[in-house]
Order: structure tokens, then sequence, then C-alpha cells
């Protein structure tokens, strides 16, 4: 038979093993956590482990209900005069076809659909919507062919670069019900990363036309 002591120790024994075990799956969970963390920021913001992958233009990119054929970019700039400040932004060209075979609605895709992705840990910047035939939120037809089409993103006056990478995201056709138990209806929604398409951008003076 135990003596008390012997009770007493085991007792002491049995509740230091489960704090040092509530330790480390506090650990474990702190590190799985992290791991998401740098995934989902990472996976946009740096090469090293980015979870999509990278294409150089001229590239294709099938995201959700578009399809994108991106050809080039430029960097344009608009000097500074006596009654404005100095701007830069970045126009990326590409065709874009509307390929939604689920509702077969005609749409422009939204701006948050293309990101300019600066790297080195600094902020995605959305584009200021899509432009085909020299209109802005110019409406895809689904069935129809593609259409030339731009985006452009506003960029500090001196930015320069050799190269430059755009995120391309895309929509799931799925329900709610998953996520909220709200209804069944299937619509276009959850925006995620498909893909980085770099480009070798030039230079150009910005003289106000399109």
């Amino acid at each position: 038979m135990e003596s008390l002591d012997e009770i007493i120790d085991a007792m002491i024994a049995d509740r230091v093993i489960h704090r040092h075990r509530r330790i480390w799956l506090v650990v474990i969970a702190l590190v799985v956590v992290a791991a998401l963390v740098i995934l989902a920021t990472g996976g946009w913001k740096e090469r090293k482990g980015r979870s999509v992958p990278t294409l150089t233009a001229p590239a294709s990119v099938t995201a959700g209900r578009y399809e994108y054929d991106f050809t080039g970019a430029v960097i344009l700039r608009k000097p500074k005069t006596e009654y404005s400040d100095a701007e830069s932004r970045i126009r990326v060209s590409f065709k874009a076809k509307n390929i939604d075979s689920e509702e077969h609605k005609s749409q422009n895709p939204r701006s948050n659909l293309l990101i300019f992705v600066p790297g080195h840990g600094e902020d995605l910047v959305d584009s200021s919507g899509v432009t085909c035939r020299g209109e802005i939120n110019w409406v895809l037809v689904y069935g129809l062919p593609p259409e030339d089409c731009y985006t452009e993103f506003k960029v500090a006056p001196d930015f320069k670069a050799d190269e430059v990478e755009i995120g391309v995201q895309a929509e799931s056709y799925e329900a709610t019900s998953g996520v909220f138990g709200a209804n069944d209806t299937k619509f276009w929604q959850n925006e995620t990363p498909v893909a980085v398409v770099r480009f070798t951008p030039t230079e150009k003076t910005d003289e106000g036309s399109k």
C-alpha cells in the first residue's frame, strides 16, 4: 500500500506533467497561428515562400469568372505644374473575357481582383478599376470575345522599379450556408489569390490622354 508521501509525490508529478502539457499545447498553437499569418502575408508580399505561382508577362490567367491575357505595363508620369503636384501610376494592359458559365451574367471585374504587390512587406494597392474600350467599368458580356482593357495603380511620384508584380484574385461560386447557415443560394464571392504576374515596365510621360 502506498504511503501518504508517495501519494502526494504522485499528485505533484501529475500536476507538473499537465502544466507542461498545457504549455506545449499553447506553444504549438502559437506556432501554427504564426505560420498561417506568415503564409497569408508572405504569399502576396514576398517572393520567398509565395503560395501562388509567379508568371512573367505575357501570361494568361484564369481566375473565377474572368480570363486575363496580360501583355505589358507602363509607369505613367505626370510632371509637376503650377497648379498640381507630380503624380505617377502603373498601367497594366491585358485582354479580359467573361467566362461566367455559372450565371452567364454581364459584369466588369471589380477593383479588388487585381492588386499591385510592392513586396518588401509594403501594403498591397487596389486598382482604380478596369477600363475597356476607353470606358471605366465597361461591362464584359458572357460569351463575347475578349476586350482590350487596362487597370491602373497609384504609386509615389518618384516610384521606380525594374519590374512590377500584379496579384490576381479569383472569386468562388459557392453558398454561404457552410459558414453562416444563412441560405443555400450560390453566388460569386470569397476572393482568393491565384497568381502573381511579373512585368518589366516601360516609362512614359502622361499627356492627359487615355
